[in-house]
């Protein structure tokens, strides 16, 4: 295996998680509903805002990825559709320096550009995977790379805390600069990426029109092949409703523990902390487990895990209530919620993870550009369904009990997988898919 090459492959997953964490999950998604909004005190529009400024982002990529993918792998410039999507993150991310209460247009755009730019960045880096290793190693090295990224999240959001305080209005002057402090760390981490991860092939020079008719070709090409390949259109289908469920948790995690657990800030910052070491143990660990008793279990697992963090999530208060009965002695809802984000973690990472890697594993390494464009048109598809989901469904029933649409989602992840079967063997040649 190509050690350095996967370091430079695995420090993408690192840097990037800067920007979901302090932008999507910890700090901006907070500071948008409740100060950039702050239409208290259930800040059921500010939520709603928020979910459609994310799925906008996410039907972009929906529509992108495939193409994009495509094109990739007819002209072999992966590394230059990376730096680009890498670029434009950061840009943007940067100008959410200048939202203030009020300009809530200016916030969703500069979300929408931003997280357009991650989300099929995500993609892009994925379709380097098949690259690193064989397939009998490509649970490890998916898992090694999404660990990283727990790291990543944990170094740049302890820091991001510690220079900028809570998320508050009085607060908001220090605040503010978690969108130029993320968009510094994504720069800077990333750079070992471009410098280490090498292209495949020489670079194919192709007009930009012939481009987009080439990549328009092989995405209807990809259509016909996924009708003849039921194990590979139902893991497509499994990752779209399992990232449905995840990109819920990340995008409202901190938001419920705010509204609907008002946990304090001690235990914000506890869950964060919880959170990424367990989701990157959980990624390490499972892709270990997915190379030695089967990717397809270890994934199945994963999903059913899942469903019981979702419930210890909606069952909180009530747990509280019971474990003060037990116990004789209060127990708040707070504690008993940072040990069920402990559970959550442990499924985070290693669902990802092995969603990743069984894409890698079952498709051809020259069309990985493509099949990868799928893997993230599932997921962002997922996006926009799970977030407008939650959205519609908390401006009903109230967020505590919409939560409970995510344990739906895993099950319907988990009965997806019924037909996905991997070669019997390690090391046996993916089947071709054209």
């Amino acid at each position: 295996m190509r050690k350095r090459e996967i370091f430079g492959w695995a420090m993408f997953d690192f840097a990037n998680q800067a920007y979901t964490l302090l932008i999507i999950t910890v700090i901006f998604g907070d500071l948008f509903t409740r100060v950039i909004v702050g239409d208290g005190p259930d800040y059921r529009l500010g939520n709603l805002l928020w979910s459609v400024a994310l799925a906008i982002s996410y039907l972009l990529v929906l529509v992108a990825a495939p193409l994009a993918g495509s094109i990739m792998d007819a002209t072999r410039s992966r590394k230059r559709f990376l730096m680009a999507s890498w670029l434009l993150t950061v840009v943007t991310t940067a100008a959410l320096y200048w939202v203030e209460p009020g300009l809530i247009l200016l916030g969703m755009v500069l979300i929408v550009i931003s997280n357009f730019g991650y989300a099929i960045g995500e993609s892009f880096i994925a379709s380097f995977l098949p690259d690193l290793g064989p397939p009998e190693r490509l649970g490890w090295i998916s898992g090694l790379g999404w660990a990283l990224g727990y790291v990543g999240g944990l170094v740049a959001t302890a820091f991001a805390l510690g220079l900028l305080g809570d998320v508050s209005a009085d607060n908001f002057e220090r605040i503010r600069w978690v969108g130029p402090f993320a968009a510094a760390f994504f720069l800077v981490t990333a750079l070992p990426t471009f410098l280490f991860l090498r292209e495949r092939g020489p670079r194919r020079n192709v007009a930009g029109r012939l481009q987009l008719s080439m990549g328009f070709r092989r995405v209807a090409k990809s259509l016909v092949t996924l009708r003849q390949r039921p194990d590979l259109r139902d893991l497509f289908l499994s990752i779209f409703f399992v990232m449905a469920g995840i990109y819920i948790v990340i995008s409202f995690t901190f938001i419920y523990g705010s509204q609907v657990i008002q946990w304090d800030e001690s235990t914000r910052v506890a869950m964060f902390i919880v959170t990424q070491i367990t989701a990157a143990i959980g990624a390490l660990g499972f892709g270990w487990l997915q190379d030695r008793i089967g990717a397809v279990r270890v994934y199945r697992f994963t999903l059913l895990f899942w469903t019981l963090a979702v419930l210890g999530i909606f069952l909180t208060p009530w747990l509280a209530e019971r474990l003060t009965g037990i116990l004789g002695r209060p127990v708040e809802a707070q504690q008993v919620f940072l040990f069920v984000g402990a559970l959550a973690g442990l499924c985070l990472g290693s669902a990802q993870s092995a969603g990743r890697a069984l894409v890698a594993m079952m498709v051809p390494v020259n069309e990985a550009g493509r099949w990868f464009g799928f893997w993230g048109l599932s997921g962002r598809a997922a996006a926009i369904f799970g977030l407008m989901g939650i959205g519609l469904l908390q401006l009903w029933l109230g967020l505590a009990n919409a939560i409970l649409f995510c344990l739906l989602l895993f099950l319907a992840a988990f009965v997806a997988t019924w037909r996905v079967r991997l070669p019997d063997r390690p090391g046996t040649p993916r089947a071709v898919v054209s």
